[in-house]
């Protein structure tokens, strides 16, 4: 990447604090629905996905200008994958970072929530892995890159706070999985056993359902916005340094 960016290890620590914050989000929002409207799952997921709304849009305008606000290890990829085409984004070392520190993030949210509840980190038993939730995922990915990479691309950046946590808002609708589209995040979602908990037998499936979503989203971009790639430095928020004073 360009040496206008933050230090590595800065993005690095902002990816990690991100998507542990968000997994926090998730997880322990899931846990306050099962709590406060117990047996009404359609209450539930309206708690939850109106509180991750409002935690992904805040946390994306306050860690995108260190790392650009991944949080996503597909947003990253794909990242990587523009940049080869223009010689900006990520490097591959860049990837394998961000990618580390969204997973151990993603993880340590979803201990931290149980914490918060003292409900206890245990594996989930919640099995997701049907043929309608792994096409969700491919769906639900899809429009999420495609919508990322597109406000990039058009400069409009500034939009993707609130443009990003209204999508994911949608997708936990028009979903059948509720929207995962995050390999780090169904990753951590395995330590608890709890509304938002997901199986890890269902996590492959996934994940590869994910990756094939990021694919299509690519493909989509590449046709809709040739020129995307030029932009890959202002994924999801542009992260540049601020010049030295006098």
């Amino acid at each position: 990447m360009t040496s206008h960016q933050p230090p590595l290890w800065r993005r690095a620590v902002a990816e990690l604090l991100g998507t542990s914050l968000l997994v926090a989000i998730v997880v322990g929002s899931g846990i306050a629905a099962q709590q406060l409207s117990p047996g009404d799952v359609g209450l539930q997921l309206l708690q939850n996905s109106t509180a991750t709304v409002l935690g992904l849009t805040v946390l994306i305008l306050v860690l995108g200008p260190v790392s650009g606000a991944h949080f996503n290890p597909v947003v990253s990829l794909v990242d990587w994958v523009l940049g080869r085409r223009s010689g900006s984004g990520l490097t591959l070392p860049e990837l394998g970072t961000y990618v580390a520190a969204q997973t151990a993030g993603a993880v340590g949210g979803s201990v931290l929530a149980n914490a918060m509840f003292e409900v206890g980190t245990s594996l989930s038993a919640k099995d997701r892995a049907t043929p309608g939730h792994l096409l969700a995922e491919v769906v639900a990915t899809a429009g999420l890159i495609l919508l990322i990479f597109a406000l990039a691309a058009t400069s409009r950046g500034a939009l993707a706070a609130p443009a990003v946590g209204a999508y994911i808002g949608a997708a936990y609708w028009f979903a059948s999985s509720t929207s995962f589209a995050n390999p780090a995040v169904t990753v951590g979602r395995i330590f608890s056993d709890t509304f938002a908990g997901i199986a890890p037998a269902s996590v492959p499936g996934f994940v590869l359902a994910q990756l094939a979503g990021a694919a299509a989203g690519l493909g989509l971009l590449l046709v809709l916005f040739p020129r995307a790639a030029r932009a890959a430095d202002d994924v999801v928020l542009p992260h540049r340094s601020e010049p030295a004073g006098p």
